[in-house]
């Protein structure tokens, strides 16, 4: 397991994960960290503890409002493949 110290707002946060996912936990805080800043620029100075929560609840709400993934065509192909064999089953 290692530890990375991801900074959100100028304040550092050490993040245990996965050993090979350290970059990955990089890039998700920099998004972190970037929404953070977009909040404070709209709303203003918060405290530590509002600013959190208030960035929790925004990406849980963008999160939750995130339109579903369309099927792909493949998806579509192996959908209409089963019909297709639950029809010939019916069939017989």
């Amino acid at each position: 397991m290692s530890v990375v110290s991801i900074p959100i707002v100028n304040k550092n946060y050490p993040m245990g994960c996965e050993d090979g996912q350290e970059a990955r936990l990089v890039e998700l805080g920099k998004m972190v960290d970037a929404r953070a800043r977009q909040i404070l620029d709209k709303i203003g100075p918060l405290p530590e503890s509002s600013l959190l929560a208030t960035l929790c609840i925004v990406l849980a709400d963008e999160v939750h409002n995130k339109p579903e993934p369309a099927a792909s065509e493949a998806d579509l192909k192996e959908i209409l493949a089963r019909i297709r064999e639950i029809k010939h089953k019916i069939a017989q």
